[in-house]
């Protein structure tokens, strides 16, 4: 196969400013540390960081035809990922987030939706979208075209092809139930965030969170716990809590991608589930200590270093 993982949907242009204490009064200007731009998303982040792990990586969405467009598929070439699939819609501006990240790390933001908005995956692009043994939907909740039955067609697809397919989502809420629930029979890992999982199944544990979905035909549900580490779940009654890093947090943008990322890289290496656990959380955790959805990881072999070093919450 051409590629070690296929990365689909949500791709933003991030752009990040800390530390944010306050907006300034009318037209004033308050100074800050930092501002970076990042390539952000669901799927954008994500394949930013299996390309840094070392997996051949293929982006599969779409930009619009302004300036932003040109740097997304500039900085996603620099990280060595494939844009052969990326979209290029005229007409609509591309998917775009501004983030003022506070001193304890809150990051309210502003969202244009774009052109991820207007993007699907036509069956002509098959051969080439899944030309990878793993499969990675991310941002369900904020594709309007992809959302629902169009993402059916396509995870069955994947599935008819043997592929592993990983996902993730975005903005859930009870509604977005109605996209997700369909997708589950398809789907060999589920890997929202708790809050995520609780939103949608209307459940308060991790526990319970994970019975409902893999009552509603997920494989195995991973679920990233914030500071509690992640829990892991499969339908074969494989139960596993891991705990957090102790590490110095700078911002939590992208954390979910990348240990997204970090997952795909162990199913890629073929990890056991601990391993795989703890390697998921070290990626995550390099994107805390910096700023952005890319920050922090470096290479696998460093990940695999910082997962082995780090020192383990108590």
């Amino acid at each position: 196969m051409r590629y070690d993982v296929s990365v689909i949907g949500l791709y933003i242009l991030d752009v990040l400013g800390r530390p944010v204490i306050r907006i300034p009064d009318r037209g004033n200007v308050d100074f800050i540390e930092e501002i970076r731009l990042t390539v952000a998303g669901t799927a954008g982040g994500t394949v930013v960081d299996t390309a840094k792990l070392g997996l051949k990586s293929l982006a599969v969405g779409a930009v619009g035809d302004d300036e932003k467009a040109d740097w997304v598929l500039l900085t996603l070439n620099r990280h060595g990922v494939d844009t052969g699939a990326m979209q290029r819609l005229k007409g609509v501006p591309t998917s775009a987030t501004i983030l003022n990240v506070r001193p304890n790390g809150d990051r309210p933001a502003l969202h244009v939706r774009g052109a991820s908005d207007h993007f699907d995956v036509a069956p002509d692009m098959y051969d080439q979208v899944f030309d990878a043994p793993i499969v990675h939907l991310g941002g369900t909740g904020l594709l309007k075209k992809l959302d629902g039955a169009a993402s059916v067609t396509l995870l069955k697809e994947a599935k008819k092809r043997g592929r592993t397919v990983t996902f993730d989502l975005i903005a859930a809420s009870a509604e977005t139930f109605g996209n997700v629930g369909p997708l589950l029979t398809y789907i060999d890992y589920f890997m929202p965030s708790i809050e995520e999982a609780k939103d949608l199944s209307g459940q308060s544990t991790a526990e319970d969170c994970a019975k409902f979905f893999l009552g509603k035909g997920a494989a195995c549900c991973v679920f990233t716990l914030g500071g509690d580490g992640a829990y892991y779940a499969h339908k074969d009654g494989t139960r596993l809590k891991s705990p957090a890093y102790d590490i110095k947090i700078v911002d939590t943008t992208g954390c979910g991608d990348a240990f997204d990322a970090g997952f795909i890289a162990s199913l890629h290496h073929k990890m056991d589930t601990e391993t795989a656990l703890r390697f998921a959380q070290a990626s995550a955790g390099l994107v805390a200590t910096g700023l952005g959805s890319d920050a922090g990881i470096v290479s696998f072999e460093d990940t695999l270093q910082k997962m082995k070093n780090w020192k383990i919450k108590s």
